[in-house]
């Protein structure tokens, strides 16, 4: 085969690659508008849903806190009903590349995503709901008055709790990284009081100046650390076996 034909087919497996990927983004795409129409037209009882924990009145300073919020709640309904699509989409673009048994179980890895960014939303709402925002109430004791804003408080609402989404996703991570033999289970007990200092620094960064608060949002996250080194040593220990298998019928 010549040079010039062998450069051809790296040129159409290049742009094949290329117009695949663009396909992909295309759809993932497709999809957050679609749920981000879906946010705009229902952000009335979203928003609805968020205030009826609140204890106090919202107060607005300008019109255009009222376009920040929509827009705002709109983007997180996209990107939560966008995230199990764009991990399909992802697994679709590196399926060919796959073995049946790898393509199984990077396919189970999908809903776990979706659930945990939900399941580290819902945890991040009810710390700052239940602990965070009455510790912060209680420190004022009527010394001030107290004039909330829709945009100040979602802000901070959403400082609290998407950190928590992503965060949540250190396991199914770790787990990935793991079957790629880019971390191990040993590795990640080496690391791990390095990997406490920077959790206990995150959860320092999003929770108030009060040692109890700041426990409530580490001990968490350093537990999900804890599992992210079990499901680790799963995998590996998983992927040993194969690799011993396939060695052993290689030798037969």
């Amino acid at each position: 085969m010549s040079e010039e034909k062998i450069s051809q087919d790296i040129e159409m497996n290049v742009t094949d690659h290329l117009s695949e990927l663009r396909r992909r983004i295309i759809w993932t795409l497709v999809f957050f508008i679609g749920f981000f129409v879906v946010g705009f037209v229902y952000h009335r009882p979203i928003t609805t849903f968020f205030m009826q924990d609140v204890p106090f009145q919202l107060n607005m300073t300008s019109p255009g806190e009222i376009i920040w919020i929509i827009f705002t709640i709109a983007s997180i309904v996209a990107i939560i009903g966008t995230l199990p699509i764009m991990s399909l989409q992802v697994w679709l673009f590196v399926k060919p590349a796959l073995t049946p048994k790898e393509r199984r179980v990077s396919l189970s890895y999908i809903p776990a995503i979706f659930l945990l960014f939900l399941g580290g939303l819902a945890f991040g709402y009810v710390v700052f709901i239940q602990f965070i925002l009455p510790f912060l109430l209680n420190l004022n004791d009527g010394m001030f008055n107290e004039i909330f804003t829709v945009e100040r408080y979602f802000k901070f609402l959403f400082r609290v709790t998407i950190p928590f989404a992503v965060l949540f996703e250190i396991p199914i991570l770790m787990m990935f990284l793991t079957s790629l033999g880019i971390v191990n289970p040993a590795f990640l007990v080496k690391v791990r009081k390095y990997a406490y200092f920077i959790l206990i620094i995150i959860g320092t960064i999003i929770s108030p100046p009060d040692f109890i608060l700041q426990l409530v949002v580490a001990v968490p996250l350093i537990l999900l650390y804890e599992v992210s080194i079990v499901l680790s040593r799963i995998v590996y220990r998983k992927k040993l076996k194969n690799h011993q298998e396939f060695m052993e019928q290689d030798d037969e």
